[in-house]
């Protein structure tokens, strides 16, 4: 087997267009390629996953117990495992950095690849290198890809300070070209489903990096022992019941699903179809609905001009299918958005109005305690405690002041500050993003949710939708 983890020093090194291109490259050489992400991020799994060929998936330390990181991980393993990091190495929220991705290197038994944006660099590269490889003597300092290079001059005097210094082999040299940049939004990257010249990037990066980055240094270095997988308990909280069809929002506007989320759905019964906000006219023949996050201020006016999607939503939600939206998805289901001084009319199943700003409302880990309007089965009573992730430039606003919450938030912003999860019927809109790990199996309970409504014989009139396909 085949494992690395692509790092840094800090943010904005550049390893995200390194892993993205070692993805493609290495998958144009006829290698097998798995892609993960450390910690909670939707757009460059996006992008990992359509250079490998492969579904990405995310590993938290903070969200996910350490055994299933472990098995996640193995599970998914394929012939190469790239592992792309989130910040710097030894970055993350605990002093002891127990969450950090040297800590993940730790758990996963991973070698190292330090990406280092180079840019006016020297022999100061050298304490750089030495610092990190004596900060924690666990972790294996395995190469390093030089980035953002100033030409072949400035490339042969790092390759000659590093060498004399160091014992750490340089895996790459990459030269600073503004065409291998992807266009970036407050988010990071921006996401692949919107960008109509991904492949064309893809390839243009798979070959940068193919001609100036040694493969097959990277191949050697990167060569491990397989792991063991942990004994872990099937997590089956609910009854496989008949199969339900669940809408998922995938289109430019809508795409940020964690594909283990995604996994948990149809274990639990669920076959997910896909529908396109802004060029369906209709809903397709589904018992309920996912719309996931995304950019829809970015679409507004295409998701505005689609008023037959928005009415089809509007009636089966006021009917009563079982709907769920996180962050994007509760934004579309407001009364409008209001972006860079432009308002536009969305679903209006959500009576309040979305406005844009500048800075973040809502940032960083969330902590949630569920209460008992929460329309879901539970699994487990006294666990009522969740851990979640936000990340909203957005805010709901002029919402009724009767209007019903299933989460007070204990850290993080959420709606308001304190409460996030707005309930009316049978949907359930939120700002922060679950995941189904830990003890936050959000997907089976969702799928449970909706085979619970089917069976109590709750079935919805024809005219309800504009297809009358919502039946149950």
């Amino acid at each position: 087997m085949n494992r690395v983890l692509i790092s840094a020093a800090h943010k904005s090194s550049g390893k995200t267009t390194v892993s993205i291109g070692l993805c493609a490259a290495l998958k144009m050489r006829g290698h097998s390629v798995q892609p993960y992400k450390k910690g909670p991020d939707y757009i460059d799994p996006m992008w990992l996953s359509q250079a490998s060929g492969r579904p990405c998936f995310n590993l938290d330390l903070y969200l996910m117990e350490r055994d299933e990181v472990v098995d996640t991980f193995v599970r998914n393993s394929s012939e190469f495992n790239l592992v792309e990091g989130n910040k710097g190495l030894y970055d993350g929220l605990a002093l002891d950095g127990s969450n950090s991705n040297a800590a993940l290197a730790k758990v996963l038994d991973l070698p190292v690849v330090l990406v280092i944006d180079a840019r006016g660099m020297t022999r100061g590269i050298a304490p750089l290198i030495l610092g990190y490889q004596a900060f924690d003597k666990d972790i294996k300092i395995a190469g390093v890809i030089l980035n953002n290079l100033g030409g072949s001059r400035h490339e042969s005097k790092l390759r000659e300070v590093i060498t004399h210094y160091t014992d750490v082999p340089v895996v790459g040299a990459i030269q600073h070209d503004e065409r291998l940049m992807i266009i970036e939004r407050h988010l990071g990257l921006m996401p692949s489903n919107e960008s109509r010249e991904s492949s064309a990037r893809i390839e243009a990066l798979g070959a940068a990096i193919e001609s100036q980055v040694d493969l097959d240094k990277l191949l050697s270095i990167s060569r491990m022992p397989a792991l063991n997988a942990p004994h872990l308990a099937t997590v089956t909280p609910f009854p496989l019941a008949p199969k339900v069809r669940i809408g998922i929002a995938r289109d430019r506007a809508f795409g940020f699903y964690y594909s283990d989320d995604l996994d948990a759905m149809t274990q639990a019964g669920a076959e997910l179809v896909p529908f396109d906000t802004t060029q369906d006219a209709q809903l397709p023949e589904v018992d309920a609905l996912f719309i996931g996050g995304g950019f829809p201020e970015v679409f507004a006016a295409e998701l505005e001009a689609n008023s037959s999607m928005r009415t089809n939503i509007k009636n089966a939600i006021d009917a009563g299918m079982p709907v769920y939206a996180e962050c994007g998805g509760l934004m579309y289901l407001s009364r409008q958005i209001t972006y860079k001084g432009n308002t536009h009319a969305m679903v209006g199943a959500i009576p309040g109005d979305v406005v844009m700003h500048n800075k973040p409302v809502g940032r960083g880990y969330v902590h949630l305690e569920e209460n008992k309007l929460h329309p879901w089965p539970q699994t487990n009573l006294d666990e009522l405690a969740i851990k979640a992730h936000e990340f909203h430039y957005s805010s709901l606003e002029n919402l009724p002041d009767d209007s019903k919450f299933v989460y007070k938030v204990t850290r993080g912003h959420g709606i308001d500050g304190k409460h996030d999860g707005y309930v009316k019927n049978n949907l359930l809109a939120s700002y922060c993003h679950l995941r189904s790990v830990g003890n936050c199996h959000w997907a089976p309970r969702f799928v449970a949710h909706i085979k619970q409504i089917r069976q109590a014989g709750k079935s919805v009139p024809a005219e309800a939708t504009l297809t009358g396909s919502y039946t149950v």
